[in-house]
């Protein structure tokens, strides 16, 4: 039997008739309780699709919060001007016509002066305020970091050494400054070896010098200064902001916030203007472990200067020691000593190595580097020459208690000039440096690098003074010093010991 006015069989008790239509009693009930379970189910649904959706979106682009201020490569400021800084320890004398730049201090000053807003540091030092006659500027420099902080400028500090064991991070911090601790002994055993200043989003240094009074005394230091170049804060911005991903933490995230990719690289550099001149240029960082995608590493960063140099490379670091040195054992790290080779051998480009000379350097220095000479004996079209800059005159033997007291002076310089292109780094050439360090360098590509106003012009002009002064010496296996000489017959001595053993 049908319902009279519905296709639909009817019961043959329990109904009733409803607008000529016999339905079950409750039946009405229960299909309005259904169809609203079937509706909140479509709607938790579709909140769930829009969730995923929205989280989709933000995880495949990059946001501009207030840590970029709103910056992209759209509205970015790309026409720059740049300048070299350098401190000269007192006592060092060059001839009258010899190049000379901005001295660091006043550098550091005037970027502080500069501050409307915002300080942002990375430095593996930060020992300014001590008691040394010659840590005067430290101490004015540190007064100025205090004085900005209580004048509620935004200051914010990366380090590796925690405030309670740093009178100045204490101090900072207790006038308001925000100290970002990096524990980089937990994530691969290494060290904060990156230097570099960003204020107000628009300037930015990056160089050898840490926050430290000997590197506005007794070492000598070289950096660059990048005035009104947003742009370029986009990019290094963004290491920043990683290094302060990682504050008080003991790992790594296992992938990184798209915000802290790479804008530039090497197939992608930012085009500017830098004194007028049009340039190129993209950082790089270090260690791998801290390099998000786009990201380019320090030492694929150097390949690219030797790679696109034409005539010479010329290389000044304090140290130049191709090994990474494990827990027990030495093992030869070859990929810059190999670029080098590569250049010199199959390009002909002329190389020049310009290496700190000082008791502490490893005596393992003088094997590579007749190593990399005596691969020049046989290939005419070879051209290398290597030099020491010895600040101590040939006492570099001395202890510091033979020495009166005094502070030995040292070079510190940590750059590479071509060409068409420079980079400047926070690395010496340690194959430890680039394999578990922090640190960050700056490659600038300029095709016109013999206009006057080129920082490459102005970077080599520097290399040939340190190259041709009398601080720069050709060491001969015979003319190397005793104490060195002691050293290299140790550690011989040791090496055959241990071959009988084995």
């Amino acid at each position: 039997m049908l319902c009279s006015s519905c296709s639909l069989p009817c019961p043959t008790e329990g109904y009733k008739r409803a607008n000529g239509c016999m339905v079950l009693a409750g039946w009405g009930r229960h299909i309005t309780v259904v169809y609203s379970q079937q509706r909140c189910i479509v709607i938790f649904a579709l909140v769930c699709c829009f969730a995923i959706l929205v989280a989709l979106i933000f995880s495949a682009v990059d946001i501009m919060g207030e840590d970029e201020d709103g910056l992209s490569e759209k509205n970015c400021q790309n026409n720059c001007r740049v300048a070299l800084v350098e401190n000269i320890p007192e006592g060092i004398n060059y001839s009258d016509s010899a190049p000379s730049h901005l001295s660091l201090f006043q550098g550091w000053m005037n970027l502080l002066n500069m501050a409307e807003k915002s300080v942002d540091i990375v430095s593996s030092q930060w020992d300014l305020n001590h008691s040394h006659p010659s840590a005067c500027q430290g101490q004015r420099l540190f007064e100025k970091l205090l004085e900005l902080a209580s004048r509620n400028i935004e200051i914010k500090l990366v380090s590796d050494i925690l405030p309670v064991e740093s009178k100045v991070l204490n101090d900072l911090k207790t006038k308001g400054a925000e100290v970002l601790y990096m524990n980089m002994s937990a994530y691969n055993e290494g060290r904060l070896q990156s230097s570099f200043w960003i204020v107000d989003k628009q300037h930015v240094y990056i160089g050898s010098a840490s926050l430290d009074w000997r590197s506005l005394g007794q070492m000598k230091e070289l950096g660059v200064i990048v005035y009104n170049c947003s742009c370029l804060v986009l990019d290094l911005q963004r290491i920043f902001a990683l290094y302060s991903s990682l504050k008080y933490k003991n790992k790594i995230p296992p992938s990184w916030s798209k915000r802290l990719y790479g804008v530039y690289d090497t197939q992608n550099k930012l085009t500017l203007q830098l004194n007028e001149t049009k340039s190129e240029a993209f950082v790089s960082n270090s260690p791998k472990l801290f390099c998000p995608k786009d990201r380019v590493l320090d030492i694929e960063a150097i390949y690219n200067v030797i790679d696109d140099a034409k005539q010479f490379v010329y290389i000044a670091v304090m140290d130049y020691l191709p090994i990474v040195i494990d827990t027990n054992a030495k093992r030869y790290w070859p990929y810059l000593d190999g670029k080098i080779r590569e250049a010199l051998v199959l390009r002909s480009i002329k190389v020049r190595l310009l290496i700190s000379f000082s008791r502490d350097t490893d005596p393992l220095t003088f094997n590579f580097v007749s190593s990399l000479k005596a691969i020049c004996t046989e290939v005419p079209s070879c051209s290398l020459k290597v030099k020491f800059f010895d600040l101590e005159e040939e006492n570099a033997c001395f202890l510091k208690e033979q020495k009166n007291a005094s502070l030995p002076k040292l070079n510190r310089n940590k750059y590479m000039v071509t060409d068409g292109a420079a980079y400047i780094g926070n690395f010496d050439w340690v194959g430890n440096a680039f394999t578990q360090n922090a640190g960050a360098g700056l490659v600038i590509n300029q095709a016109d690098a013999g206009n006057s106003t080129s920082i490459i012009k102005q970077l080599k002009a520097v290399f040939e003074r340190d190259w041709y002064s009398h601080y720069a010496k050709s060491l001969q296996p015979t003319k190397i010093p005793n104490c060195f000489n002691h050293k290299l017959n140790k550690a011989t001595s040791n090496k055959t010991a241990m071959s009988n053993v084995n």
